[in-house]
């Protein structure tokens, strides 16, 4: 049976010059725009989130605290709304091939315990521009496996990029491109490589120039898409792909 996939796009958490503060993180795109003051963000972090990410935050400077708590609870609801339970059901179990898998994991492929057990459930999460990309399947089949990225063509824009992240024949892809659809055929491919090299779970330990995405199967392996505007709810100025595949 196939899997069933969900995307949801979370608008920025701030509104550049709105006084009253940043939005709310977990609501759908579609649904009006709710407040999320300070106090209520420390207040849901302490009641929703798990030891290890409020550790992680404490690291950090105060924007980029806000940024992580605000899309640890919007993973954390949207997963809770996939699986039909309470935010409050759910521990956080990250796992990354070098550290290991567990409760004291705060980075990595993510993943919960459902009243300690692993809950059926695949998750992504990505940023660019402020927005919030996650996508999640649930009752995956088996080894089946998720990666998810948005990217903006802006950050595409400086010299080296091709030597760094292209293969020769994603190079003579865009060859001729100039402008705004250079930078946009850039973040294409980029995405591609970050939502593979996600679902992968290995990141950038694979050099993003030896990773051909030009087609939807990737060393035979077919299950790389784009995602458009139209079924994420990102504006259309963003790019976005998704890679979905049983790995052996």
């Amino acid at each position: 049976m196939a899997s069933h996939l969900v995307v949801r796009a979370c608008p920025p958490f701030r509104v550049p010059g709105d006084p009253r503060g940043p939005r709310d993180l977990g609501a759908p795109v579609d649904a009006a725009p709710a407040l999320y003051p300070e106090p209520e963000l420390e207040c849901d972090s302490r009641s929703l989130l798990d030891g290890a990410e409020l550790v992680r935050a404490r690291a950090m400077t105060p924007r980029t605290r806000e940024d992580f708590l605000y899309g640890r609870l919007a993973q954390r609801r949207f997963a809770a709304g996939l699986l039909g339970v309470p935010a409050s059901d759910l521990t956080a179990w990250y796992s990354c091939p070098r550290c290991g898998t567990g409760a004291d994991i705060s980075h990595g492929r993510p993943g919960y315990l459902l009243r300690g057990q692993a809950a059926p459930l695949l998750l992504s999460l990505s940023r660019a521009a402020g927005w919030t990309l996650l996508a999640g399947v649930v009752d995956p089949d088996p080894g089946e496996q998720l990666g998810i990225d948005v990217e903006d063509p802006a950050r595409a824009d400086f010299d080296g990029f091709d030597d760094v992240v292209l293969t020769p024949a994603e190079q003579r892809h865009l060859a001729g491109l100039a402008g705004t659809a250079l930078l946009q055929g850039r973040a294409r491919l980029w995405a591609r490589k970050e939502a593979w090299l996600k679902m992968l779970g290995t990141g950038l330990q694979t050099a993003p120039d030896t990773l051909d995405v030009l087609a939807p199967a990737v060393n035979g392996r077919a299950g790389l898409r784009d995602l458009p505007p139209a079924e994420t709810g990102l504006p259309a100025d963003l790019v976005a792909a998704v890679a979905l595949a049983v790995l052996p």
